[in-house]
């Protein structure tokens, strides 16, 4: 289905009970709603109503050209403009990689609307930039998002088969279907938007970013070759509400379509503690 927001239009896919508490998931990059697709099973099955949006950028409907339009207020407001379109008052919201970035603006920021939060890979912004300044291996790890904020640098990914594109994912497992991400990359103007995202970044519009009063998960995994030990381990000084962080071993990044098993079963367990009853 397609969801109004203000000027902007987002493709969105429901599913689940009309009456049941509602699930929030928030993709990163260079993915799209799709990345969670191995997941949703488990989360129907244990009775909730899921909300996967293609975000900012990557709903056609919703890719401006400015820069200034992909700071992290607009992506949170983005996320609330779709609940509220939906009619759905308060949400369990689960967010990987960028989308984890907007879903702690929103537990920090509006908790009134939020249930439960889950942060997969992505540490709480105070932590991450106390890891950015303290930890060499953190530093050394986001040397890439330089790169990525640079203009035109879809063209350097895109190149010679989509070389450096592809070479994100490592030696990837079969679960990562990089050929969608790849189809949708290619569309006019689509990879350029995505890029937005971390050209659009700004100190001052996360610095301050509140605790999180919320029940919170933090889902890290120890393979993450972007996100280190030190802003996992930094994140529970950033939530004053109940607060767990789950490590998976092994396991790359691409925790939702590399874990999806494991990752499913985190959320049934961290959705259900807040349900009434």
């Amino acid at each position: 289905m397609q969801v109004d927001v203000g000027a902007h239009t987002f493709d969105v896919a429901v599913s689940g009970p009309d009456d049941a508490p509602v699930v929030l998931l928030l993709h990163g990059f260079p993915q799209s709603g799709h990345s969670w697709r191995l997941v949703l099973p488990t989360l129907l099955d244990a009775g909730f109503r899921v909300v996967v949006p293609d975000q900012r950028g990557y709903s056609p409907g919703a890719r401006p050209d400015d820069v200034e339009d992909y700071r992290i207020g607009p992506l949170a407001g983005d996320a609330l403009g779709i609940l509220d379109a939906l009619g759905v008052d308060r949400a369990h919201v689960v967010g990987h990689d960028w989308g984890a970035a907007v879903a702690w603006q929103l537990g920090a920021r509006h908790p009134e609307r939020v249930r439960t939060l889950t942060a997969v890979s992505v540490p709480h912004p105070r932590a991450f930039i106390t890891a950015l300044r303290t930890d060499d291996e953190q530093r050394a790890a986001s040397t890439y998002m330089r790169d990525f904020a640079t203009p035109s640098y879809d063209a350097v990914l895109l190149a010679d088969d989509a070389a450096r594109f592809r070479s994100l994912f490592g030696p990837m497992p079969g679960a990562v279907d990089v050929e969608h991400m790849l189809v949708r990359a290619r569309e006019p103007g689509a990879l350029a938007a995505w890029l937005r995202w971390y050209a659009a970044q700004r100190l001052e519009d996360v610095a301050d970013t509140p605790d999180v009063p919320v029940p919170t998960l933090h889902v890290w995994s120890d393979g993450d070759h972007a996100l280190r030990r030190a802003g996992a381990e930094g994140t529970a000084a950033c939530v004053s509400g109940p607060y767990r962080l789950d490590v998976l071993p092994g396991v790359s990044h691409w925790i939702p379509e590399e874990a999806a098993d494991a990752l499913g079963a985190l959320l049934v367990e961290h959705l259900g503690s807040a349900l009434p009853g």
